[in-house]
């Protein structure tokens, strides 16, 4: 039960950061947010906890957020922005991604002692990197597609939450779908890859599910500059 109650505080705690930095730094803050979580949820993913019976990675809350943010974006400032947040997180991915990987590449020192950390941490199989890119690519560019057709369709801002839990819900499917046949095909038994992918996707929707509120919340914020 520990997981779970600090599990809740984690979540807790990474939205209250999401709606600080929205509020302290406006439409730059949400493309620094993006930036920060994809560079984040690709190093949190390498801890796995146990939960409920089920073994869990880590990255989920975070990468989550990357969600909330472009579909806030889209919500506020239109659809052609919200594609301009999703060019800069992958950006940003692949830059860190390349970057690491050449980190990596370099002999160490004989009494270093980061290196062994930074293998484990960075040193991801090629196929789970390409999995994590292309699981982003398609993923948020469908959300941020979804998000629009059904911001047409259901108008009221009071529709928000169909417009978000719409989105995310088929989006993150497709990215869960994605990212575990790409990084795990072939490599577990078809029960074990299933597992995997269904406790993934249903914890990546609760997630959203309950950022529901917090969109709410943060598109009645205010600034001068608007």
């Amino acid at each position: 039960m520990f997981n779970f109650g600090w599990g809740v505080l984690f979540v807790l705690v990474n939205f209250a950061l999401f709606l600080l930095c929205y509020r302290m730094f406006g439409k730059n803050g949400l493309y620094a947010w993006v930036a920060a979580a994809v560079i984040l949820a690709n190093i949190q993913v390498v801890k796995t906890i146990g939960m409920f019976g089920f073994v869990m990675t880590l990255g989920n809350t975070m990468y989550g957020t990357i969600y909330l943010t472009t579909d806030l974006i889209n919500e506020k400032f239109g659809e052609k922005e919200a594609r301009k947040a999703v060019w800069f997180g992958f950006f940003f991915l692949l830059m860190s991604t390349a970057i690491m990987q050449m980190v990596l590449v370099f002999q160490p020192q004989e009494t270093d002692f980061g290196d062994p950390a930074l293998q484990t941490i960075f040193g991801l199989a090629p196929r789970i990197a390409l999995g994590s890119l292309a699981a982003y690519f398609v993923s948020q560019f469908l959300d941020v597609k979804i998000f629009s057709k059904l911001r047409a369709k259901f108008p009221s801002r009071n529709q928000l939450w169909i417009r978000l839990n719409g989105s995310i819900g088929v989006s993150q499917m497709v990215d869960t779908l994605v990212f575990c046949t790409i990084a795990f095909a072939g490599e577990y038994t078809w029960d074990i890859w299933w597992e995997i992918a269904i406790t993934t996707y249903l914890l990546k929707f609760v997630i959203s599910v309950a950022s529901t509120p917090v969109i709410y919340w943060a598109r009645s914020f205010k600034f001068k500059e608007a």
